[in-house]
């Protein structure tokens, strides 16, 4: 199972933080500062998989990808495989390349929607729900689709209502 998901700039400040069991935000807070500075200590030629039981407990690791200024990092329990963790962070990192053209820091500060969005069609309550990147891009597509049919009759009632 994963355990939870997140993206954290090489400053150290969170733009992810999505945790797949119940953390009250001062656990998850410590938790990410924690993460953190375990990456940032860790020499570039380093292995992306990291055990994490003094970080969260028994039976979890670390699996990490460092784009840019900004560290993608999934932790799991001994049921996920440490290479599919790190395709799956490819899987998602493509995804928002495909949806932001180029994903920066910035995409992910002000789409935040629809990066929780992305993610939530990649893995649902901790457990991986879809690994084709194209067919994540269908499913964003069609989201996107039923927002705007939904807006579009949103404005046609609202301004209907308004010519009474």
């Amino acid at each position: 199972m994963i355990k939870a998901v997140m993206i954290i700039n090489t400053q150290g400040k969170p733009r992810l933080a999505k945790f797949y069991d119940f953390l009250t935000v001062e656990k998850q807070r410590e938790l990410i500062r924690s993460v953190y500075g375990v990456l940032c200590s860790r020499a570039e030629s380093a292995s992306n998989f990291i055990d994490a039981d003094s970080i969260f407990g028994p039976d979890s690791r670390i699996a990490y990808k460092h784009y840019a200024t900004l560290y993608f990092v999934f932790v799991f329990d001994s049921c996920e495989n440490e290479l599919a963790m790190l395709d799956l962070i490819q899987v998602f990192v493509e995804t928002l390349d495909k949806c932001f053209t180029d994903v920066c820091e910035l995409d992910i500060v002000f789409n935040y929607n629809k990066l929780h969005t992305i993610l939530d069609e990649i893995i649902f309550g901790g457990q991986v729900l879809e690994t084709n990147s194209a067919e994540v891009m269908k499913a964003i597509e069609e989201i996107s689709k039923l927002e705007a049919a939904s807006n579009s009759l949103t404005l046609k009632t609202v301004s209907g209502w308004r010519n009474r």
